[in-house]
Order: C-alpha cells, then sequence, then structure tokens
C-alpha cells in the first residue's frame, strides 16, 4: 500500500512497506501543467533528479511489541548492547512515525471544523468522531510511553540510549500534543480534551526535569532544546536507516562514445583534408578558409554524434544504482536501479493514460517519471527485522519558481455589495503511483495536488485500482 502526505511547505512523501522476498518496481509519474514551461534546458534531468528526490529505507518490523520485548531482554544480559540500541530505536521510531500520521490528519479536520463552528455549520458526527480519535490518541500514547518506562536499564551503556530515547520521546509527545491544543475549536465538546493534552504536556515536562534530561539553559532557550531534539531524532534513525551507496551508471560507455565520435568525426576530417590537398595543391588563401570550414564543421558534429550516441545507447536503460548496507555490520543487504526523464503523455503505458483520463486542457503536460527497481537480501537483514520500509520524498520547490508571483483580485456580492478578495493562483499536478512487488496484487493509484508559490495546499487521492505487471 501507497501512503502519500505533505511532508512540508514543498516537500511531498511517499512511503510503502516491502516485502523481503520478492523484488519490487515502483513508478511514480508527476504531470506538471503546461503553462509552467518545464523542459530540459530550464531545468535538466540530472539537476531535478540529485536536488528533488531523496530516498530512505529503514528497518520494519509488523510485529509492533517485538523490539520492546528484545531490548528488555537485552537488559538482562541476554544480548548485545548494540541489539538493546537497534530495538529501542525501532520501537521509538515506529511510534513517532505514527504519532506524526495520526497528529498531521487531525490538525487537518481540525482546521476544517474551525471555520464552520463560527457560522454554526459543523456537522456534530464529524466532532464527536474527531473528539474520540484525539482521546483515543491520547491514552495510546501514555500506554507507549508507560511501557518503554517500565523497565530502565541499570547498566550505564545501556541506559544512555534509553535516556536519549526517553527523553526525545517524551518532547515529542508533548509537542504533537500541544499542536492539537493549539489548532482544535475553542469550548464545547473539545474543552475535556483540551485539559487532558494539557496535563499530559505538563507531566512530560516535569518528568524530564526529575530525570534531569536536559540542562536549564537548554530548557531555557528554545532554539537549543530543538537543535538537540533534532540531534536525538538522528541519533534514533541512525541504527535502523540503511546506508546508502550511489553510483551514476554508464561512465565507462560515456568515455566509449565520446571516443567514438572523435574518431568518426575526424576520419572524415582527415578524408576531406587529402581530398582539398589534391585538389588545391599547393597551400593557398582559399586551401585555408576550406581548412577552417572542415574544422568547424567538425566541432559542430562531433558534440552532436556524440550525444546522439548517448542517447541511443543509453535509452531504456537505468541511470543510477544506490546499494544497501546495514550500518551495524556493514554488510550488503540489497541494491536498486533508478530512472529519471521527462516523458510525453502519448509514449506512456495505457493504463498510466486511462488513469490520468487527460483532457484537451492538459495537452501540454510536462510528464517526470521516476522508477526504481529493488531486490533486497533478507537472508542478511537482523533477525526479527526482514521487512523494510521505503520513504521517498519529492521537493517540488524547483518547480514551484517556474510560477507567476503575485496574487490576483476577485470580485463577489456579500449582503448587495461588492466585495475586492485577494487570492492566489493555484496550479493542479497529479500524481500517478504504480507499484509491483509489495504486495499480492500490483497497485495503481492518483493524486491530486494542488500547489501555489508558496507551498503545496493540499493532497487529495482520488482513484486507485488494479494495475497490470510493468514492462520490463
Amino acid at each position: 500500500m501507497i501512503n502519500v502526505e505533505r511532508k512540508n511547505s514543498y516537500q511531498l512523501r511517499i512511503s510503502r512497506r516491502l516485502k523481503e522476498e520478492t523484488s519490487h518496481t515502483l513508478d511514480v509519474y508527476l504531470f506538471v501543467p503546461g503553462e509552467l514551461g518545464l523542459s530540459t534546458q530550464l531545468i535538466s534531468e540530472e539537476a531535478f533528479y540529485h536536488a528533488a528526490i531523496q530516498i530512505s529505507r529503514t528497518y520494519y518490523s509488523d510485529q509492533h511489541h517485538l523490539p520492546l520485548v528484545r531490548s528488555r531482554l537485552a537488559t538482562r544480559h541476554q544480548m548485545g548492547s548494540d541489539s538493546y540500541r537497534l530495538s529501542l530505536s525501532l520501537y521509538a521510531y515506529q511510534y513517532v512515525g505514527a504519532m506524526e500520521r495520526t497528529t498531521q490528519a487531525m490538525l487537518e479536520r481540525a482546521r476544517a471544523i474551525r471555520p464552520g463552528q463560527e457560522k454554526q455549520q459543523v456537522d456534530q458526527q464529524s466532532v464527536d468522531r474527531l473528539c474520540d480519535e484525539m482521546q483515543e490518541t491520547s491514552d495510546l500514547s501514555e500506554s507507549i510511553l508507560r511501557r518503554l518506562r517500565r523497565h530502565p536499564p541499570k547498566d550505564d551503556r545501556l541506559y544512555k540510549y534509553f535516556a536519549n530515547i526517553d527523553n526525545y520521546l517524551s518532547w515529542f509527545t508533548e509537542q504533537q500534543l500541544l499542536a492539537l491544543v493549539a489548532h482544535m475549536p475553542r469550548g464545547g465538546e473539545f474543552t475535556p480534551i483540551r485539559h487532558r493534552f494539557v496535563a499530559i504536556c505538563q507531566r512530560e515536562a516535569e518528568y524530564r526535569q526529575e530525570q534531569e534530561y536536559n540542562a536549564m539553559r537548554v530548557m531555557e532557550d528554545p532554539t537549543r532544546m530543538s537543535n538537540k531534539m533534532r540531534l536525538l531524532r538522528r541519533l534514533i534513525e541512525y541504527p535502523i536507516t540503511l546506508k546508502q551507496r550511489s553510483q551514476e551508471l554508464g561512465g565507462g560507455e560515456q568515455k566509449a562514445v565520446k571516443a567514438l565520435a572523435t574518431a568518426v568525426v575526424m576520419g572524415f576530417v582527415s578524408f576531406g583534408v587529402l581530398r582539398l590537398r589534391d585538389t588545391l595543391g599547393d597551400i593557398t588563401a582559399l586551401f585555408v578558409i576550406a581548412m577552417a570550414v572542415l574544422y568547424a564543421m567538425r566541432e559542430v558534429f562531433k558534440d552532436d554524434l556524440r550525444n546522439t550516441l548517448w542517447r541511443w545507447l543509453r535509452r531504456g536503460r537505468p541511470k543510477w544504482r544506490r546499494q544497501y548496507v546495514d550500518p551495524n555490520r556493514n554488510v550488503p543487504v540489497g541494491h536498486q536501479l533508478e530512472w529519471f526523464d521527462y516523458k510525453r503523455y502519448a509514449v506512456l503505458d495505457t493504463e498510466i493514460q486511462q488513469l490520468r483520463r487527460r483532457t484537451v486542457a492538459q495537452r501540454e503536460e510536462v510528464v517526470l517519471h521516476y522508477r526504481s527497481q529493488s531486490r533486497m537480501s533478507p537472508t542478511r537483514f537482523l533477525s526479527g527485522y526482514e521487512h523494510t520500509q521505503e520513504s521517498l520524498t519529492l521537493d517540488i520547490s524547483m518547480l514551484t519558481r517556474l510560477m507567476s508571483k503575485g496574487k490576483h483580485a476577485i470580485y463577489r456580492l456579500k449582503e448587495g455589495q461588492a466585495v475586492r478578495e485577494t487570492v492566489e493562483r493555484r496550479h493542479l499536478f497529479n500524481l500517478v503511483i504504480r507499484e509491483i512487488g509489495s504486495e499480492d496484487q500490483p497497485y495503481l493509484a492518483r493524486w491530486k495536488v494542488v500547489v501555489s508559490r508558496s507551498g503545496i495546499v493540499s493532497v487529495e487521492k482520488v482513484e486507485e485500482s488494479e494495475a497490470h505487471q510493468a514492462p520490463p
């Protein structure tokens, strides 16, 4: 299953869970409106790939209590400190990811309810459902933190890992709940849950102070506190995030193509020089001019021939290779081949065209196509963590720079008066994703992404269907 969400103002996060025993193929198609004027002359394919696409893979366990059980075994000296750190980090990472997704969804619903509440047009069922979800979230977060703190290790080598993770999770939970408090509707059914969230946050702040996790100068400076927590987040992610070694393919072939093109062109130039000498005889002004024309043609046709041969040779072949390495044992656990190019709508697969349902208005769209084929080696994974979770971040800030600046004015009637309102121009991007290998059936879905110059406005899933086997 593919999950697409807004990570921040300019980034989309595409996440999926991968089975270990199969190869995986992922196709991501981003349909960019033609009015933006995107082309390889403005943003090259290589520049967009390196600047806008980031991939990370982490260990994943669908048995949510397994990491905590393994960490408790380590505290009883039945496992090593590395295993303890890995298990506790995985437990914390999965909690943080679930909490972020849940909080983001509730924040969007809370923001949608607040304007309606002022106009007394609130759907009571939606309000009750949101209150229940907030209550459930607080119960789960308290339960997860309580389980974590039930058996703190006595060994100093293990306790430093526990303290860092416990410190971060306490602060992270407080921040997520405070965000909900700041944006939830005022009064009414939300008053009890607001009081409960505030009580939990106060209790977590007192807990961190009792444990002396942070110095006073850090607690008094929000910038220092934020920087420290960002560092702790990286320490949590490090032992469960696979290292990556990237390699650009075709380096030797590119040199061979350059040599071949030079040899071919120089062959024709040498032949032309011999013919000129036979025709014109001694060196004259005409001979010098003819030689200059030949060498000028050499410079022109050499580059054209080299580029043409290179495109023909690399057509349809992967451009990059990515190797995944276990961070704890430094052994390869899988590899991935990647493609990225700009495509025309007419050359897309039939099922992609049908899902896009393009009309005449979108005939000038530019299609950005990213593709990856990967295979992991589960026998090299650590015991109990045969699954991985991939997170692909797509940064569209380079595309927003192509949008026109400024705002526009529209007029409407309000109580018999003409009212002028300022609006920001928005563009509709379509995101189509096809995945093969992670589930029993291939998966194909489409999202609408509304974007303005100031960032991503909304992400909405509009259609999904079963996909056919992708061509090799």
